[in-house]
C-alpha cells in the first residue's frame, strides 16, 4: 500500500471522526447521553429512557449520526484494513515471523469491525423506530461489543506493527 494512500485514509478518518463527534447527540444538550449509550442499551426500555433524556433533537441526531456512520465505516474500515495489510507485509519482508503471523487474525479483525458497525447500526436504527422490541437493542449490543473487539485487536496491531518499523528503522545501519 502506497504510504500517500494510508496517509490520506489516515486524514479521511480523523476527519470523519470529527464529524461523528459533532452530530453525536451529547452534543445537543449538555448532560445528555451519547450515541455509546444507545449503542449499549440492551434493552427496550433502555432506548425509551435514552430517547426521553433525548427528547426530539437528540433522536434526530441519534439516527442521524447512526446513517452518517454507514460513511465513516467505509473511511476507517479501508484505513484500519490497509494498515494491517501493510504491516503484515512489512513484517514479512523484516523476518518478523510473529508480527507477521498476528496479521492472520488482524486484518480480518480490520475488515470486521466496520461489517460489525453495520450490522449493529442497522438494529439500532430498528430500534430507534420503536420496532424490534428487546431483540433489537440487544443486537446491537452485541455487534457493537463486537465491533468494539475487533477495533482492539486492528489498532494494537497498527500500533504494534508501528513501533516494531520504528524499532527496524532505528536499527538498520545508517
Amino acid at each position: 500500500m502506497p504510504r500517500r494512500v494510508l496517509i490520506l485514509l489516515g486524514l479521511a478518518t480523523v476527519a470523519m471522526s470529527a464529524v461523528m463527534l459533532a452530530i453525536d447527540p451529547a452534543r445537543e444538550a449538555a448532560g445528555n447521553p451519547s450515541i455509546l449509550d444507545l449503542e449499549f442499551a440492551w434493552d427496550e426500555a433502555g432506548v425509551e429512557e435514552l430517547l426521553a433524556d433525548w427528547g426530539e433533537e437528540g433522536e434526530d441526531a441519534a439516527g442521524l449520526s447512526l446513517w452518517v456512520d454507514y460513511a465513516y465505516m467505509l473511511i476507517y474500515g479501508a484505513f484500519l484494513t490497509a494498515v494491517a495489510i501493510s504491516v503484515r507485509r512489512g513484517a514479512a519482508a523484516r523476518g518478523s515471523r510473529r508480527l507477521a503471523a498476528a496479521g492472520a487474525v488482524a486484518v480480518p479483525a480490520a475488515f470486521a469491525a466496520p461489517a460489525c458497525d453495520a450490522v449493529e447500526n442497522a438494529w439500532l436504527l430498528i430500534a430507534l423506530g420503536g420496532a424490534g422490541g428487546d431483540l433489537a437493542p440487544m443486537l446491537g449490543a452485541l455487534f457493537a461489543a463486537a465491533k468494539f473487539a475487533a477495533l482492539a485487536v486492528a489498532i494494537a496491531y497498527g500500533l504494534w506493527g508501528g513501533v516494531a518499523a520504528l524499532r527496524a528503522r532505528s536499527a538498520a545501519p545508517a
